[in-house]
């Protein structure tokens, strides 16, 4: 089954370029255990992943009224910001959560891709 994992932040983290090269690559090392997991697990893989700009650098697209606007800024004013995703094939969840614990401390919202096929 295919999982969509949002990695969101409480607000509290600090920005990437403020980040010392020792924190950066801390945090990078992680991501890096996250992917070695997912590698040594069986029916584990991950499909995609990317890291997201900030909060501030985000535009909402809103159709109303057969009407386009677009809006600078996040979709709602919110102190959890969402900080990146990964698209995973796991053969549950319960594996999924497991090699989960070994990213960064986020929370994160792990949601089912449906098969529309």
């Amino acid at each position: 089954m295919k999982y969509l994992v949002l990695l969101i932040g409480d607000g509290e983290e600090q920005p990437w370029p403020s980040l010392t090269e020792a924190e950066q690559g801390a945090l990078m090392q992680k991501f890096g255990e996250f992917d070695a997991e997912c590698q040594a697990r069986e029916g584990v893989e991950i499909l995609g992943g990317e890291a997201l700009g900030g909060p501030s650098d985000a535009t909402v697209m809103r159709t109303r009224g057969g009407e386009v606007t677009l809006t600078e800024g996040p979709y709602a004013e919110a102190l959890e910001g969402l900080g990146g995703f990964y698209l995973v094939e796991s053969p549950d969840l319960d594996t999924l959560v497991d090699c989960l614990r070994k990213l960064p401390r986020y929370d994160m919202q792990i949601a089912p891709v449906l098969d529309m096929s």
